[in-house]
C-alpha cells in the first residue's frame, strides 16, 4: 500500500501547521484542539487579523471535488481541521498523530472552557435568535464576553446589510468570529469577508449554533468518537441528509480507498 505524508515549510506559508496530509486532493492539518486552540489564541493576542478555520468533515471534501472554487478556498484557509472521524483515520493511514477529531461543537466550547472573559465573541448566523441565545448560553456556562451577534438572511448580503454588519463588528471589536451556516457557505462567506473585518480570528462551526441552543439533538459521545454520528444525525434528519451521508459518504469511502492503494491520484 503506498501511503505517505507530507511537510509544507511554514516560512513560505506561516498561517498553516507543518503537518498536514491530503485526503483527495483536500489538505487537512494534522492538528488536535489544544494546538488549534494555541494558534487561535495566538493570533489574537498579536492581533493578527484575516485567520479562518475551516472545520471539515468527509461533506466538506466530497464538496471540494465538484466545487474547485470551493476547494481553493479550503487550500487558502489557515487551517483545515479534521472535523469527522474518516479524516482522523485517513491520518492515521498517513502515520500522523492523529489521536481524536476536531469536532467544531467541542472545539467552541473547549476554547470558551479555557479561555473565559479573556476574549470577545461575535455569532454570526443561525436562525432568528438563535446567535443571541448562543451567545447568552455560553456567557453563563463559562462567563465569555459577547461582543455581538447577527442574523443573516438566507441569501447573500445586501449593500445595506453588510453596511450595519461592518458598523457592528467596527464598534464591538470582536476578538473572534464564529461562524454557524453551514458548508460550504461559512467557507466561502469567511474567505470572502475575513480581510474585510478586523477580526484575528475566523471559525466556521454549523451545527454548533443549534446544538449549544438545544434546537438539534447531538449524538452520544460514544456514536461521536467512533465515527457514526453520520448514523444518529441520519436517522434524526432523513430528508435532509440521506443525499449527503448515503451518497457522498459511499463516493468518499470508495475514493480514498482507490486513494490509499495507490490506484488512482486525486489533485
Amino acid at each position: 500500500m503506498r501511503i505517505a505524508s507530507s511537510v509544507i515549510d511554514t516560512e513560505t506559508n506561516p498561517n498553516i501547521a507543518t503537518r498536514f496530509f491530503r485526503v483527495l486532493g483536500v489538505r487537512v492539518d494534522a492538528v488536535q484542539i489544544p494546538e488549534v486552540i494555541s494558534r487561535m489564541s495566538q493570533w489574537i493576542d498579536e492581533r493578527r487579523v484575516g485567520n479562518f478555520i475551516a472545520v471539515t468533515g468527509m461533506h466538506g471534501v466530497m464538496e471540494a471535488q465538484h466545487n474547485p472554487g470551493f476547494k481553493e478556498i479550503l487550500e487558502r484557509a489557515s487551517l483545515v481541521v479534521a472535523d469527522g472521524m474518516p479524516l482522523v483515520w485517513v491520518g492515521k493511514a498517513h502515520r500522523l498523530p492523529m489521536q481524536r477529531r476536531v469536532y467544531g461543537p467541542e472545539l467552541m466550547e473547549t476554547f470558551c472552557r479555557l479561555t473565559g472573559d479573556r476574549y470577545s465573541h461575535f455569532f454570526y448566523g443561525g436562525a432568528p435568535g438563535v446567535a443571541d441565545k448562543l451567545g447568552e448560553t455560553l456567557h453563563r456556562r463559562f462567563g465569555i464576553r459577547v461582543a455581538g451577534t447577527y442574523t443573516p438572511p438566507f441569501r447573500p448580503l445586501n449593500n445595506d446589510e453588510e453596511r450595519t454588519l461592518f458598523y457592528l463588528l467596527r464598534m464591538s471589536r470582536p476578538d473572534i468570529l464564529w461562524v454557524g451556516l453551514s458548508t460550504p457557505k461559512q467557507e466561502t462567506w469567511m474567505a470572502e469577508y475575513r480581510e474585510r473585518i478586523d477580526v484575528p480570528v475566523l471559525v466556521g462551526v454549523g451545527a454548533a449554533f443549534d446544538f449549544f441552543t438545544g434546537r438539534t439533538r447531538q449524538a452520544p459521545v460514544w456514536m461521536r468518537e467512533h465515527g457514526l454520528e453520520w448514523l444518529f444525525r441520519l436517522t434524526t434528519e432523513p430528508r435532509r441528509l440521506w443525499r449527503r451521508y448515503l451518497i457522498y459518504g459511499s463516493r468518499f469511502a470508495w475514493n480514498v480507498a482507490l486513494e490509499l492503494t495507490g490506484i488512482r491520484r486525486f489533485t
